[in-house]
């Protein structure tokens, strides 16, 4: 990304590309976290798309929103709220802050509009992350319209073990909960060790029964005249076939989830094999994991029905993108890489375009 207008980030790619991948993402989120809320915001602001679609009891004021991994630490919710997100979904954030993997961990695959990272939920841990949520202004700055959604998304920290797992999750469900529109479930990266095995039937059978039941609990706690009843989103992987695809969509219903994203990063390298980088290890984005995306989108839409939300991710760097994963199936889009190859135009772009779609249905 750039703190530049829209128009020039064609422009300032060559230059942002010229630095180490996670050096250039560090120093954006540095720019984003100090000119948010000041006069210097208007070099990445843009109207926000009026497109609003009810979820989960949610009101989404557009269809477009960010994908988590992007501002792990929470600093920069304002930035994102001024480019025109209908929502902006920020973590993984773990119980306790850890470092994540070795450098180099992050790869660019330009000629494939592809990333490969290996990240690990790096993270400064979820006392940090609240403090930041508070700190940000966006329900305030809404200018009369409804507000910006968020959501929190919470995991394990890489020390704790698989089958002390759910107790990672309970201690971020708790933390984030009354500060959260809606919480998200990560279990679907390839990053850290075993995570992925909790998408298996009884380990997610496990994990979402003890999460439900802590939701309850939750409710009750921070209502006033009747129970807050945050809505549970659980995010999964692309790579799964369609028997498995139908346990988790089982699963959810079965324990009163509210939505489902699709999808995480993808272990798959047929797309991109041969190219510099193709053969570092970790989760590859952006273009090449669109179809196995939409494929899972689609299987998800099938077994779920009409009515279970569902929010689709992954290699969308155009409008056209974003379509093709609402005709597979998702209610609502969420774009990171995207943002990195295409710049703060995308989500206007997009947004426009699914609001155009809907005023010609």
């Amino acid at each position: 990304m750039s703190l530049l207008p829209f128009s020039l980030y064609g422009l300032a790619r060559p230059f942002l590309f010229g630095f180490d991948p996670e050096h250039a993402h560090e120093l954006t989120l540095e720019g984003l976290a100090r000119t948010q809320n000041t006069p210097l915001a208007c070099a990445y602001s843009a109207p926000r798309i009026d497109d609003p679609v009810t979820l989960a009891g949610l009101r989404f004021p557009n269809r477009v929103g960010l994908a988590a991994g992007l501002d792990k630490n929470a600093r920069c919710i304002d930035a994102f709220a001024a480019m025109g997100f209908g929502f902006v979904e920020v973590g993984t954030v773990t119980p306790k802050a850890q470092p994540g993997n070795p450098r180099p961990r992050i790869f660019r695959l330009p000629q494939r509009d592809a990333l490969i990272n290996r990240l690990g939920f790096n993270n400064e841990g979820l006392e940090a992350f609240l403090a930041n949520v508070q700190k940000a202004r966006f329900r305030r700055n809404g200018g009369g319209k409804a507000p910006m959604l968020l959501g929190l998304n919470i995991g394990k920290n890489a020390a704790t073990p698989i089958e002390r797992a759910m107790d990672d999750y309970l201690a971020c469900l708790d933390g984030v909960y009354p500060h959260a529109d809606y919480v998200t479930i990560n279990i679907s990266s390839p990053n850290t060790a075993n995570l992925r095995s909790l998408q298996s039937d009884e380990a997610l059978d496990a994990l979402l029964g003890a999460v439900a039941e802590r939701r309850e609990d939750l409710a009750r706690r921070h209502g006033t005249a009747s129970p807050r009843r945050v809505p549970l989103f659980v995010k999964i992987a692309p790579d799964l076939d369609e028997a498995q695809v139908a346990v988790i969509a089982a699963t959810l219903r079965r324990h009163g989830m509210d939505g489902v994203i699709a999808t995480n990063t993808t272990l798959a390298r047929d797309a991109v094999a041969g190219l510099p980088h193709a053969g570092e290890t970790g989760g590859l984005s952006g273009a090449p994991v669109r179809e196995a995306s939409n494929r899972v989108v689609a299987q998800l839409r099938t077994a779920l029905g009409a009515d279970f939300p569902i929010v689709g991710v992954g290699g969308i760097l155009s409008a056209a993108d974003a379509r093709a994963k609402i005709a597979a199936g998702a209610n609502v889009v969420q774009i990171y890489t995207g943002l990195i190859y295409r710049g703060p135009a995308l989500v206007h772009e997009t947004a426009q375009a699914l609001q155009r779609d809907r005023g010609s249905a």
